[in-house]
């Protein structure tokens, strides 16, 4: 028998990930369009929704190109392209 070990103010079926620099909480939400995974940040209360097609096409760039594009977040500096 496993038993479900739960941290204080924890919520069943969200993830909480977390370090020095950031904090979401990652959970599997039912839409009138589908599955979506909802990625909401703890420190901006913001949140996004992607469903499958999304979240493979994370799986096409490696770690250092999605890196890269958390450089300038918010586009490049002035607005300009």
């Amino acid at each position: 028998m496993t038993q479900d070990h739960q941290a204080p103010g924890e919520v069943p079926g969200e993830i909480v990930i977390a370090n020095e620099f950031a904090a979401v909480v990652v959970r599997k939400v039912t839409t009138r369009n589908g599955e979506r995974l909802e990625i909401r940040s703890l420190g901006k209360d913001t949140s996004v929704r992607l469903d499958a097609i999304a979240l493979e096409a994370l799986t096409w760039s490696s770690a250092l190109e999605v890196g890269r594009a958390l450089e300038t977040p918010l586009g490049p500096e002035g607005g300009q392209p």
